[in-house]
């Protein structure tokens, strides 16, 4: 699977890959991550992309995309070209808008939640994880969440893995409503 995560600097994009593929490897396949951002400590293009395979990876970066993750609406106009016809679009509603997508695009409002739930947006990133896996079961939940554990700083386990959850949810709620 071929998975983009885009944004701008400062969400967490990289962060986000790390995991995701941390994770991958965690459910015994190959994985690979690789990530680009600008110049800018915060504001900047960012993306991270990861593949997970259960066969050899010989590629450093996918030419097509099954998955795209937007969290800003820039990310979206750059990437969603490389996103393949039957790919799935996962985007921050409350960021992103897209325009003339099919069945497989899911709006989550991840940063307006994470603000009003956690009073943080930095663990938007966290939940968009939890949709992605609840929406493509990329990375198994229980990798995840050992991801997660081990790779955000401790004190913030507890709150990440919260935002995991109801990513998860309202990942699996947004699939299970459709035809």
């Amino acid at each position: 699977m071929n998975i983009r995560l885009a944004g701008f600097g400062g969400q967490g994009i990289v962060m986000a890959g790390y995991v995701l593929g941390h994770a991958g490897l965690l459910d015994g396949r190959n994985a690979l991550q690789t990530q680009s951002y600008g110049s800018e400590s915060r504001g900047g293009a960012c993306k991270s992309d990861v593949i997970i395979s259960e066969d050899v990876i010989l590629d450093f970066a996918p030419s097509a995309l099954d998955v795209l993750v937007a969290m800003s609406q820039p990310a979206l106009g750059t990437y969603l070209p490389n996103l393949k016809e039957d790919g799935i679009l996962i985007y921050d509603s409350g960021l992103v808008k897209p325009a003339g997508r099919g069945t497989r695009c899911f709006g989550v409002p991840a940063t307006s939640i994470a603000e009003k739930t956690f009073g943080r947006d930095v663990v938007a990133n966290v939940l968009m994880l939890g949709c992605l896996a609840g929406v493509t079961g990329a990375a198994s939940p229980d990798s995840l969440r050992q991801a997660i554990s081990e790779t955000v700083p401790p004190k913030t386990v507890d709150m990440n893995l919260a935002a995991f959850k109801e990513g998860f949810r309202r990942g699996t709620e947004s699939v299970a409503r459709r035809p």
